[in-house]
């Protein structure tokens, strides 16, 4: 309910709205509310309760003036499941209107066509979003069965396609599903959800990630990544890829400027130093990027990216020493991303322990026997290891797969820096055709 109110609210251009990881950020505070809204930047808190009692829902809402505490207005709204869509539009609307928010004719028509839900398929999609969030193979599987779920229930219910493409995206991006069959299965959700709704910014911001990093058609990548964040003025991931996708293209002040609309919709937002960072690994400044890495761990000691980043800035700052025992600690934390993988065995390289790289690189090797395993990321190894014949070999498969890591990452990645001049890499950037 927390989630579905933000979004609802956040489609208001002129309404800044903090995102759910700052708003649970607060939960089971001890801060009063004033010094919140001081956090935050914020004028008002919505508060508010919800029961449910078999087919019906009761939601009870109420707006705080934060910097006073000053209860502004509040009241209950009781319906049946079937209505629960209809009825968090219309707390939405209550609130906009309290802030004395001028609605546009079209955005009062979107909060009053919310259409009818079926109970089973709405809760179903509820849970898919829950394990959607953990970023685990096991948790995006369960995820998975939830939105698939919904579907039977409602084949009409645009949201869970849109929680479906996004599961099919998260296990191609993991490299937990090979790159064809997860383009195949997100792109047949994410084009359903749109043909349902086209006024859902997380759909357009699956297209566009896929058009990114699957069917490299870069424009189209832009435009759908750019129309999200029109739609939804308030919604960071979608400025969270925009500004990487401008970074990817060379683009620092524009991406940087999407660094400073995510502070400035989101003051505490805990992630923007690993935005940041991945701003800086994209425009390969590595200076930058050690300073936004360490403020990333710092900031988020648990998440593998973080430390992921770290090392990339030790290795691109020429000390794979400091960076091996990064690359090890978002391995770990992980659960062993091959990516994080190829990166260990790359700084090893870089080190001289070519015993230590060629043992990870034949574990891969055997590994790809029996389950997919990227042959970029075996590239970038034999990259590390000066056997540039393999590397191409490799880069060649990962071509003909049109493997998103090709496009995510061969631009910027430090990993294949041996290979840059040799000829064969130009004509590889030929035929891949990244944007000028």
């Amino acid at each position: 309910m927390t989630e579905t109110l933000i979004t609802n609210l956040s489609r208001i251009d002129t309404l800044r709205v903090v995102s759910r990881t700052t708003a649970m950020h607060y939960k089971g505070t001890n801060k009063t509310l004033p010094e919140i809204a001081k956090e935050l930047n914020v004028d008002g808190v919505v508060e508010g309760s919800v029961m449910r009692s078999g087919t019906r829902v009761r939601i009870t809402a109420q707006l705080l003036e934060a910097r006073t505490d000053r209860h502004v207005w509040a009241d209950t709204y009781d319906r049946d499941l079937v209505d629960v869509l209809r009825l968090q539009s219309e707390v939405a609307e209550a609130v906009a209107q309290q802030v004395r928010i001028q609605l546009t004719p079209e955005q009062q028509a979107r909060f009053r066509s919310a259409p009818a839900v079926n109970p089973k398929a709405y809760e179903a999609y509820l849970k898919g979003s829950f394990y959607e969030f953990a970023d685990t193979k096991v948790s995006i599987k369960r995820a998975q069965s939830y939105f698939e779920e919904a579907i039977r229930e409602d084949p009409n219910f645009a949201l869970a396609y849109a929680g479906l493409a996004e599961c099919y995206l998260d296990l191609g991006a993991f490299r937990w599903m090979n790159p064809q069959d997860a383009y195949r299965h997100a792109s047949e959700a994410v084009h359903k959800a749109l043909e349902l709704d086209d006024t859902l910014a997380e759909a357009h911001n699956k297209l566009g990630y896929l058009d990114w990093q699957y069917a490299w058609d870069w424009q189209a990548a832009e435009r759908e990544i750019r129309r999200a964040v029109d739609l939804n003025p308030n919604y960071v991931e979608g400025r969270v890829t925009l500004g990487w996708y401008l970074a990817w293209n060379g683009r620092r002040d524009e991406a940087l400027a999407e660094v400073q609309k995510i502070l400035r919709l989101d003051p505490v937002f805990p992630y923007i130093a690993l935005q940041e960072a991945g701003v800086y690994y994209h425009l390969r400044d590595y200076k930058s990027l050690l300073e936004a890495g360490e403020k990333s761990v710092a900031k988020n000691p648990g998440n593998w990216s973080s430390h992921y980043y770290l090392a990339v800035g030790y290795e691109g700052s020429g000390r794979p020493a400091q960076a091996v025992p990064e690359y090890q600690r978002a391995v770990e934390l992980s659960q062993r991303d091959l990516d994080t993988i190829a990166g260990l065995a790359h700084a090893y390289a870089a080190m001289g322990k070519r015993a230590e790289a060629e043992k990870i690189l034949n574990e891969l090797q055997r590994q790809a026997k029996g389950a997919y395993v990227s042959p970029y990321m075996i590239a970038v190894i034999y990259s590390g290891l000066g056997q540039k014949d393999k590397a191409f070999e490799f880069l060649e498969k990962a071509y003909q797969e049109r493997s998103p890591d090709i496009a995510y990452f061969l631009r910027a990645d430090l990993r294949l820096d041996t290979l840059r001049p040799d000829p064969r890499f130009q004509d590889f950037l030929r035929r891949v055709d990244f944007p000028q």
